[in-house]
């Protein structure tokens, strides 16, 4: 096992990995911007470096800071938590050659992976379902694409294969706006990513948003834990994710988790994975791999006891899974809600320093965030200040402790979105479950009205 890691991240997620570490007896060396240099993590961490100012760019993003402050700190390993590099090949491949051991896959699986074509055709190579599309990069000849998405059926979607975040996708429902479509798609894709590359899929008119979580081993070994569904959505952008997915047949969840597996053993995966899917009518729909710990990875330790990011740091070591897919159970259902400092319908960012904080607590509450009072939230980062997760026998139960939770959580000084969160604990739409990924847009634009 590790002496001594280097969190590669900030807020809540660098609380967790240094929460984690400490658990198992290592070390934690936190790097930190100089906007950050007073946060919870920073004061906790056995150590702590300043990698640079503010903008992310210039600290969090900036390679080699990091490498150097594991060489002065005399780290072994780096976690990069999510968000920044954690998904980017060449820090990966910059990690392992200065000799340290990157908390995460290998550089080609991240690399495959941020390929959504390459990752699409590794997909349907292993079995897993796909959702209907063309057969890799779309041509350049204007007949051929028409021809496309003519055989594809309208409306189709138009997607950078470099993409992510909800950036580098148009959606068309005609012929005549195609080519258009797929001309600035490239330019965009050009532009955000550097890589012009698009490709087609049929765009599904009500899906739910349902991933997969896995976790394998460099020994061979990979599991499923069960799926999450994450179709409360805003620009793409996940606000309440819970665990199981309400409604879905568990044989069917089984079938796709083990094609899942299977597939992480196929190219060798190591460390933990996401499998995202459009699910529509019964169907699953393969549509990228996230190769790092997710936002939302408490639901899925809540339901099956489970310890991600600690696995993660296990099988980083070279250790094997502890547990087979036989051992894997799921059990009562959970719930996480994204506290965001932003105005709860127009999303604008509201930093700020905290005047009163207070965290809910009581049976099956879980509060991941770094926050506390006096804490200045800074205007240069993602606008989540921290998770609230309820734990339920039942679904029923889950979202009465988190109506419960909402009501004694107190965040003032700046404007959160916990109204929103009150709001749809009392929506019948998500009470009954399984609503699509344009509900929550649609219940927003609603309220316009």
């Amino acid at each position: 096992m590790f002496e001594k890691i280097l969190i590669a991240n900030r807020g809540e997620i660098a609380l967790r990995v240094l929460r984690a570490c400490r658990e198992l007896g290592i070390k934690t060396v936190a790097v930190h911007s100089e906007a950050d240099r007073d946060a919870k993590y920073v004061k906790l961490a056995d150590e702590s470096v300043c990698i640079g100012p503010a903008p992310s760019a210039q600290s969090y993003l900036h390679i080699p800071a990091i490498i150097a402050a594991a060489e002065v700190t005399d780290a072994e390993a780096i976690h990069p938590g999510y968000g920044f590099l954690s998904e980017n090949a060449d820090f990966a491949e910059r990690v392992e050659n200065s000799g340290f051991v990157f908390i995460g896959p290998r550089p080609d699986n991240i690399r495959l992976m941020g390929d959504k074509v390459a990752a699409k055709q590794a997909m349907i190579d292993a079995g897993v379902p796909c959702v209907p599309g063309s057969d890799g990069a779309l041509p350049e000849d204007p007949e051929e694409i028409t021809k496309i998405a003519a055989g594809i059926g309208y409306p189709v979607i138009i997607k950078a294969a470099g993409g992510g975040g909800g950036r580098g996708m148009r959606v068309v429902h005609t012929e005549a706006a195609l080519l258009n479509a797929v001309s600035l798609t490239r330019a965009e894709a050009q532009s955000a990513f550097g890589n012009p590359v698009v490709y087609m899929e049929k765009f599904l008119q009500t899906p739910r948003h349902i991933e997969i979580q896995v976790m394998a081993d460099e020994h061979g070994n990979a599991v499923h834990l069960g799926e999450r569904d994450c179709s409360m959505q805003r620009r793409h952008q996940k606000i309440l994710e819970e665990a199981p997915a309400p409604g879905l047949d568990p044989k069917l969840r089984d079938k796709v988790g083990e094609r899942c597996a299977k597939a992480c053993v196929k190219m060798s995966y190591r460390g933990a994975g996401t499998f995202e899917f459009l699910y529509e009518d019964g169907e699953f729909y393969f549509i990228e791999m996230n190769t790092r710990v997710q936002v939302e990875h408490p639901v899925t330790e809540m339901v099956t006891g489970i310890d991600i990011v600690q696995t993660q740091i296990r099988v980083a070591a070279g250790e094997q899974l502890p547990f087979k897919q036989k051992d894997i159970r799921l059990k009562g259902h959970a719930l996480e809600c994204r506290i965001n400092a932003e105005h709860p319908y127009t999303f604008l960012p509201s930093p700020g320093r905290l005047t009163t904080y207070h965290a809910p607590g009581g049976p099956g509450i879980r509060v991941d965030s770094h926050v506390y009072q006096g804490y200045l939230v800074p205007p240069n980062y993602d606008s989540m200040i921290g998770k609230l997760i309820a734990y339920g026998d039942t679904r029923a139960q889950a979202i009465a402790r988190m109506k419960g939770a909402l009501m004694e959580m107190v965040v003032e000084g700046i404007q959160t979105n916990i109204l929103l969160h009150q709001d749809l604990m009392n929506d019948p739409q998500f009470v009954a479950g399984g609503a699509s990924i344009h509900y929550l847009e649609q219940r927003l634009e609603s309220l316009k009205t």
